[in-house]
């Protein structure tokens, strides 16, 4: 995959929490794992560290961790 290539992940709900959208889109193989790239300021959320394991996305917000970017569009 590209660096530059921005992967749809429908969700069903309005809204997913930041640490469950790292292990639905695969970025992450668990909570643990999501926790520590969060709280190390390695996580983008529409260009900008997010150091907010609760944080909460929607449609059209962006997440990128270690160089892949996932889009969060309607399930």
């Amino acid at each position: 995959m590209s660096s530059h290539e921005i992967i749809d992940i429908p969700i069903r709900d309005d809204m997913i929490r930041l640490g469950q959208l790292l292990k639905l889109a695969s970025l992450v193989d668990d909570g643990v794992e999501a926790t520590e790239l969060i709280k190390n300021g390695l996580v983008q959320v529409n260009g900008e560290i997010d150091e907010r394991r609760g944080r909460q996305l929607h449609h059209g917000d962006t997440v990128t961790v270690n160089g892949e970017t996932v889009r969060i569009t309607a399930g």
